[in-house]
């Protein structure tokens, strides 16, 4: 049964989330940039308002700025303040510091580049979230994060919380660590385990999450799913393999073995609404960047990258260098595939909302995840 299943759905599978519902996989030459696919275009033009035409650009204009930020940073140097994608202007915005030699900017802006001036370099603002991560933070502190846009350490607050005694102490403190900002959302952030519910899921203990992306040997997904019961089954409830490392908090990501007839494929579902998209690398999209993401629960959700290297204040603990993203996610999504293009990006983690009513999620950066376990991202 399980080996029909996952055939039927033409190997469009990314290990335990293979489901009936899964549309076909996209063909491409090997070596061939791959092209966006329908699928794709349509749920951009869907989530962002925009047409076919303007989809493809916004596609195209992003990959040059995610191949163009790591030259920018290095030409700026110690005058480096950050940089994002404009989406109304389809280019990357680098922030520079008043120190900036005229050649850099010279070819910074030959790259086609826009260029701010800022007070603060990257590396104060850094500096600054790392001083801020040594503060114990009360439950109303929801995150806090470098904004590179706004040049300073954002601290978000629970809305209501403000002037809660322990916020305020927190707040304080963090003020001492250099240039902090402090504003206000709607909700405490949760992750997004869910308890066994039927499905397209992976099972362990009495916890359902979704998969994030294969690797020789197994697969990565978040760490909080682990429940220390070793034993990994898939949604069909056949044994796949053993949890082989994990960290929650501080950190949330984790990988499985996979094996008894299970194997990885390069893939992320787009569960009927796009087609599976090939996952070709693991190239960071920079902030303001459209990112889409794959779980068992909601299944495909886009939306924007807001924040990255972001402290993300848990009820079990923090976690550092998060990305925070505009895209909903529900119980069961955690774990699952946070994907830029053909680029994969990290695992759901948490946030808070819902997909009827909107929200924010945080992802754990795959690099990081692949670098801790000496892992090699299945790429196309």
């Amino acid at each position: 049964m399980r080996r029909t299943r996952i055939m039927r759905a033409g190997l469009a599978v990314l290990l335990l989330l293979g489901a009936g519902a899964a549309a076909g996989t996209v063909p491409a030459t090997a070596g061939e940039k791959a092209p966006a696919s329908a699928g794709l275009l349509s749920a951009m033009q869907r989530d962002f308002g925009l047409s076919r035409q303007q989809a493809e650009a916004r596609l195209a204009a992003e990959r040059r700025a995610t191949a163009l930020e790591p030259k920018v940073q290095r030409t700026a140097g110690t005058s480096y303040g950050g940089s994002w994608f404009d989406a109304a202007k389809g280019t990357l915005t680098v922030a520079v510091t008043p120190d900036a030699s005229a050649t850099a900017l010279r070819e910074i802006r030959a790259t086609g580049a826009t260029v701010r001036t800022v007070t603060h370099s990257a590396r104060e603002l850094v500096a600054t979230q790392a001083r801020i991560d040594k503060v114990s933070a009360p439950d109303a502190v929801s995150s806090w994060h470098v904004d590179v846009k706004a040049n300073t350490v954002v601290v978000n607050i629970v809305s209501g919380r403000q002037a809660d005694n322990d916020v305020r102490k927190f707040v304080a403190r963090a003020r001492q660590a250099g240039p902090v900002t402090v504003r206000e959302v709607a909700a405490a952030p949760t992750t997004f385990a869910a308890g066994t519910v039927g499905g397209d899921p992976y099972y362990t203990g009495n916890v359902r999450c979704s998969i994030g992306f294969s690797v020789y040997g197994g697969f990565i997904t978040a760490g909080h799913c682990d429940q220390h019961t070793g034993s990994v089954y898939g949604w069909d409830r056949s044994y796949i393999g053993n949890f082989q490392g994990s960290s929650f908090p501080d950190n949330d990501y984790a990988w499985v073995n996979v094996g008894s007839g299970w194997w990885t494929v390069p893939v992320v579902l787009g569960w009927g609404t796009v087609s599976d998209q090939l996952v070709r690398g693991s190239n960071v999209a920079p902030v303001g960047s459209s990112i889409c993401r794959s779980g068992s629960t909601s299944h495909w959700h886009c939306g924007t990258v807001l924040a990255m290297n972001e402290t993300v204040n848990y009820s079990q603990g923090a976690v550092y260098q998060m990305t925070k993203t505009s895209v909903c996610a529900e119980p069961g999504d955690s774990g699952g595939s946070f994907i830029s293009g053909d680029q994969a990006q990290g695992v759901t983690s948490g946030g808070w909302g819902n997909c009827s009513s909107g929200g924010e999620t945080w992802f754990q950066p795959v690099n990081e995840i692949l670098n801790r376990y000496g892992l090699t991202l299945h790429t196309a």
